[in-house]
């Protein structure tokens, strides 16, 4: 057996991976340089802002099963109804493997289109041959993210989503880690401290001086709070938050609804919004007198960014698409797949269509499937009832599997809740916002899946977006748009 180098055994050390993924990932493959290395292609027209939307775990089943969801809380039969980035005009398919996994994590998968390199699972930002890269004692150098180069051409920058600010695919907007675990100082293990590295929250407030993010609004409160004040997990006793305001006097903290509506975003001002402690609440949850919706975060967010007249690069993330499908829960899933783009519908109103690129697309798949022969017009939550062969209508009574009881539409491969005797699958139960959808396989929490997931865009570089691409070729597409250069 090859033995395992240093950096090797510090992978296995920082995240869960295998020793022979491990071993595949020894050295950067050829096709990591190839990606960063790869000469742009340009458009004639340039966009003077990009909004990148990520569904986490939006996946082309969920966007099926929303698209029907969505139709049918209109009163529609719902096939033949569509989100409103199906409306954008190009369409790509997007391979999402990471280096050392078939089945992706956000991690990779977002530092994927934040850099233009393919990323070993569970790492942000960071290469093979380099994963303590920004700690105060290694030498590495990391890999330039779009909101550096975005920065760097004086344009502004954001992000905005209902996770944790701290959470894999929004910190990867901003963050190098060789652990996304490393959210707070108190998550990180003795590598990351012995090495001088620095937490995913104090990244955030740091980013670029006072010249950083110009909006940071989602969740996460506690990884900016010290363990002394309620619902703080910082040991280093520092307040980010605070931090966050000092930076300059345009810099302002909030964390209620009600503070962020009594701005006003067209100011200017650098606005970090934490509203909850973790994760904000699944869409069906959440109390508008607490939490703002995706839409209204990503209202704001562009009204503040449009309104200084710069350019901007906009990440905005409905996150918790993917926590829904890990617990099998596919209402809560398709009503966040149904707000975000209630989101998109809202940034495109509100921007033009000859100056900003508006990309939407999925980090990864889940393991979630719609099968069994419904009929149109089926409840896509509901029981599967088939066209009757004799009376060519849906039949009234629900098909039946072999142990002679009723089954969804809507079902997952893996997860926490296989089959038993004891199930109620009553129409009033299977259609009910608490339901966990059935698995196959039991496991204690439902998998991502890695199958292609969708790229729709729209705007000034959009005719880019076609065919079947890697995942790292949407960094190329974002900055060929814009005219940047590494």
């Amino acid at each position: 057996m090859k033995p395992l180098s240093g950096l090797c055994l510090l992978a296995l050390s920082v995240s869960t991976l295998s020793l022979s993924a491990c071993q595949a990932a020894e050295t950067p493959s050829a096709q990591t340089q190839q990606l960063a290395e790869k000469p742009a292609q340009h458009s004639a027209q340039k966009a003077k802002n990009v909004i990148l939307f990520i569904g986490d775990g939006m996946g082309i089943s969920t966007i099926t099963a929303a698209r029907i969801f969505d139709g049918q809380s209109k009163g529609m039969s719902g096939e033949d109804n569509k989100l409103s980035f199906e409306e954008f005009p190009n369409l790509s398919l997007v391979k999402t493997y990471n280096l050392d996994s078939q089945v992706p994590d956000s991690a990779g998968t977002a530092s994927a289109m934040n850099t233009g390199m393919k990323t070993q699972i569970g790492k942000i930002n960071v290469q093979p041959d380099g994963l303590l890269a920004m700690c105060a004692d290694n030498t590495a150098t990391a890999p330039v993210l779009m909101a550096d180069l975005a920065e760097r051409a004086g344009m502004s920058t954001g992000i905005v989503s209902t996770a944790r600010l701290t959470h894999a695919t929004p910190a990867a907007v901003y963050g190098h880690v060789a652990s996304r675990g490393w959210e707070t100082d108190a998550d990180m293990n003795k590598i990351g401290k012995d090495n001088g590295c620095i937490d995913l929250a104090t990244q955030l407030v740091n980013y670029g001086g006072t010249d950083g993010l110009e909006i940071a609004l989602g969740g996460g409160r506690r990884g900016f709070l010290p363990k002394t004040t309620t619902g703080g997990r910082r040991e280093d006793g520092k307040d980010l938050t605070s931090l966050w305001a000092a930076k300059s006097e345009a810099h302002v903290y909030t964390q209620t609804a009600e503070g962020l509506r009594a701005l006003n975003a067209k100011d200017k001002q650098s606005v970090l919004g934490l509203f909850t402690k973790s994760h904000l609440a699944f869409e069906v949850d959440r109390d508008n007198a607490i939490e703002p919706s995706l839409t209204e975060l990503t209202t704001f967010a562009i009204e503040n960014l449009e309104a200084r007249g710069t350019g901007y690069f906009l990440m905005v993330e409905a996150g918790r698409i993917d926590h829904a499908h890990h617990a099998t829960n596919a209402y809560r899933a398709l009503s966040d797949t149904q707000e975000l783009s209630r989101a998109v519908a809202a940034a495109d109103a509100m921007t033009n269509d000859e100056d900003t690129l508006i990309l939407v697309t999925a980090d990864h798949s889940h393991v979630f499937t719609m099968a069994g022969y419904p009929a149109i017009g089926n409840p896509i939550l509901g029981l599967v009832r088939s066209i009757d062969r004799e009376t060519m209508k849906p039949s009234p009574d629900p098909a039946l599997a072999r142990d002679g009881k009723p089954y969804t539409t809507l079902g997952y491969h893996n997860g926490p809740n296989t089959r038993t005797e004891d199930d109620d699958l009553s129409d009033s139960v299977v259609q009910g916002k608490d339901y966990r959808q059935q698995t196959a396989v039991e496991m204690g929490s439902e998998t991502h899946g890695g199958e292609d997931v969708a790229l729709f865009a729209k705007g000034p570089g959009a005719d880019k977006v076609h065919g079947v691409i890697d995942q790292a070729e949407i960094f190329d597409i974002m900055t060929a748009a814009v005219g940047l250069e590494k």
